[in-house]
């Protein structure tokens, strides 16, 4: 068995314990197979105007990123476009820098902001679908699409214009199993919820709880073997979230944040700069996260005209 899959494995016999200590878990509405399922933008829907990746410079007061924008994600690349060519970005600050996360900026409020403002609920009025595609995730230096909380938001959609700039840290295998079971802790505790709705599996775990009672720890053992056998066959024909070589790989080496793939919209990446990243979220931070001293976008410049012409045309 190789590595993950022992680590997996261990971890939802964790959960399966504590389901057989505890009884059935509740239902969840909301489960990690619809991360796995979630659409991804085609190519071939791309505006003829755009043949190439739009390339941008994001000048700030901490130095300058040069940014690539994905042809995957066509609605989020027009609508940052259409803001940075519009001069949008301009003087907004990074308001919010958590050091081995992340840094996010483009709350239109932070232009003007006073020390003391709380920032971050800044927008333009508008969302962006979500667009989720498995060949973009959360490696340092990804350009992502920040947005509201499931609870107010559970289609994901993305804000019209804050997004983050991806710093993470570099991760081990286990810390990548510990995530991969995190995303997919709701499909597990369907499964557990399921799994005991049928009486002879109900029965086994009661049979199992009495033994543990009794100190019977080898029949216990005995009726948990069979019943995390049961529980690991249910999870691998499930749909579930696993992340891929390369991101596994990514992880290991350049390091991310791998618990929001499949969740927050990844849009584009650094292609130069990754050290002005590290700078910035180095810097001292306050209340809400928020840098003490004000950390500024100058300016966005767009670099390949082809797409500058296509966020021209990119209107809401």
């Amino acid at each position: 068995m190789s590595k993950k899959n022992s680590c997996i494995r261990y971890l939802i016999s964790l959960t399966l314990l504590g389901t057989l200590l505890l009884g059935a878990c509740k239902s969840t509405k909301k489960t990690a197979a619809t991360v796995a399922k979630a659409p991804a933008s085609e190519s071939k829907n791309l505006p003829n105007e755009v043949n190439e990746e739009a390339i941008l410079l994001l000048k700030t007061d901490s130095g300058d990123v040069k940014i690539k924008l994905s042809n995957l994600t066509p609605l989020h690349r027009d609508n940052f476009l259409k803001l940075a060519a519009e001069g949008f970005y301009d003087s907004l600050l990074f308001h919010r820098v958590i050091n081995g996360f992340m840094i996010q900026g483009g709350d239109p409020e932070s232009k003007k902001a006073t020390k003391e403002q709380m920032l971050g609920n800044g927008d333009v009025k508008y969302t962006i679908p979500a667009e989720f595609n498995p060949q973009l995730f959360h490696k340092k230096g990804a350009l992502c699409a920040a947005r509201q909380g499931d609870d107010v938001n559970p289609q994901k959609a993305s804000s019209g214009c804050q997004f983050y700039l991806v710093q993470g840290k570099v991760l081990s295998d286990n810390d990548i199993n510990q995530f991969e079971y995190r995303i997919n802790k709701n499909v597990i505790n369907q499964i557990s919820y399921d799994l005991f709705r049928i009486p002879e599996n109900e029965a086994l775990r009661v049979q199992m709880g009495k033994c543990m009672d009794e100190g019977k720890k080898d029949s216990a053992a005995m009726i948990a073997k069979k019943l995390d056998e049961l529980f690991i066959s249910t999870y691998k024909k499930t749909p579930h979230y696993e992340f891929s070589p390369e991101q596994r790989n990514t992880y290991k080496t350049i390091g991310g944040t791998p618990h929001l793939d499949g969740s927050y919209t990844v849009f584009g990446e650094v292609i130069e700069g990754l050290e002005v990243i590290d700078k910035i979220a180095s810097v001292q931070t306050g209340a809400a996260d928020r840098p003490v001293g004000d950390v500024r976008i100058r300016k966005i410049i767009i670099l390949n005209q082809k797409s500058s012409s296509a966020g021209k045309k990119a209107k809401h």
